[in-house]
């Protein structure tokens, strides 16, 4: 219970932060509008008109939440070298709970991301075809998918020297791990070697999920996936997200541990 009173503090120390300098929330909000509009009317007139903005959204929606988690990355690595960690490490709170309040202050910022990109897609024609039940779901595996990427950013934000660093350090895996996907195209197109780092990238699972459980078609002229990842995605999203945790949360801890000692 200490673990989980400490981890509210900290995270309601975060979202005042944010509420104060409300620039921060810029990234979370306008670039997922800038991707939304700029695929779905720039490059969607060539790829599938309103069959591809529908592709599109749960693309945006996985790219969006791995993106956020510069958040975490940023946020640690300046609580880091500003002493913030020093202080809270002399507190009677539990360590795991600095970490934790990061991560849950930086899920409300996902879920907000979220709410604007869902509005955004239905101006732009996306919709949710599927039961109540399927559409919770899917945001469910998105947002356990966002938990999972800012413990990612954790790892990133400890292990930066710097916040300037942690701001390039975070976003240098993401790209590529984003684009070699199919949360904008079908990765059957890719070549090789790609194509199957694009089949088993998680973000393609979680894509792939929310399109299911959206109901959300694909442009005619895209090639349906196929393999186990694709057949199972909504699974294999889960074991993605989960497999992430059970990885980045441990190293994280270590690795904080290590810092707030120096």
């Amino acid at each position: 219970m200490r673990v989980f009173r400490d981890s509210a503090i900290v995270a309601y120390r975060n979202l005042l932060t944010i509420l104060r300098v409300p620039t921060l929330l810029v990234t979370a909000t306008i670039q997922p509008l800038m991707f939304v509009f700029l695929f779905a009317y720039i490059f969607g007139a060539t790829l599938g008109g309103s069959q591809y903005r529908e592709f599109l959204l749960a693309g945006i929606f996985a790219q969006t939440v791995a993106f956020n988690a510069a958040f975490t990355t940023v946020g640690l690595a300046g609580d880091l070298h500003k002493g913030i960690i020093d202080r809270m490490r002399t507190l009677p709170m539990s360590r795991l709970a600095v970490l934790m309040g990061r991560t849950l202050s930086d899920l409300v910022v996902n879920i907000l991301s979220l709410a604007v990109m869902v509005v955004c897609g239905y101006i732009v024609g996306w919709r949710i075809n599927g039961g109540i039940a399927d559409a919770a779901l899917a945001f469910g595996i998105i947002l356990l998918f966002a938990f999972a990427m800012s413990w990612v950013g954790a790892v990133t934000g400890l292990f930066s020297p710097t916040v300037e660093v942690a701001q390039s350090a975070g976003l240098i895996w993401l790209f590529p791990l984003s684009f070699i996907s199919s949360a904008f195209i079908s990765a059957e197109t890719l070549p090789g070697p790609l194509r199957t780092i694009a089949e088993w990238n998680p973000i393609t699972a979680v894509s792939a999920a929310g399109r299911k459980l959206f109901d959300n078609g694909s442009p005619p002229s895209f090639v349906p996936p196929s393999g186990w990842a694709a057949d199972h995605c909504v699974e294999y999203a889960i074991i993605c997200s989960v497999a992430i945790l059970a990885v980045a949360m441990p190293m994280a801890l270590l690795r904080y541990r290590k810092v707030a000692s120096h």
